[in-house]
């Protein structure tokens, strides 16, 4: 059932295309910056998980768009400290930004 929600397996993709790229921050910052982004996108994948299966979904979904936004962030902060290069820094944001347009798309439909 979660496999069909589009949102879902787009986030999910983006976990499993993050790790590898955080296992390459410099040691220090793997347990720092990259901790709080792989805790901030699993956090998104959690309230979608939670928001599907909730009847009021608007607060689990505003809460998610919040996590999103500070996913964006620390990732713009990674790029900025040189721990990935232009190409991979693109690649993420062209599929955060896809997440975001799914997730404004189902904050919308659940108002």
């Amino acid at each position: 059932m979660l496999e069909d929600l589009i949102i879902y397996q787009k986030v999910y993709d983006l976990v499993l295309w993050i790790y590898p790229l955080i296992n390459k921050f410099p040691k220090n910052q793997r347990f720092i910056l990259g901790q709080q982004l792989e805790n901030t996108l699993l956090e998104v994948l959690k309230n979608i998980i939670q928001a599907n299966q909730e009847r009021n979904k608007l607060e689990t979904l505003k809460q998610t768009s919040i996590e999103l936004d500070k996913f964006r962030i620390l990732y713009r902060l990674a790029k900025d400290l040189r721990f990935m290069n232009i190409k991979q820094y693109e690649f993420g944001a062209k599929k955060i930004n896809e997440v975001g347009k799914l997730l404004t798309g189902w904050i919308r439909s659940s108002r």
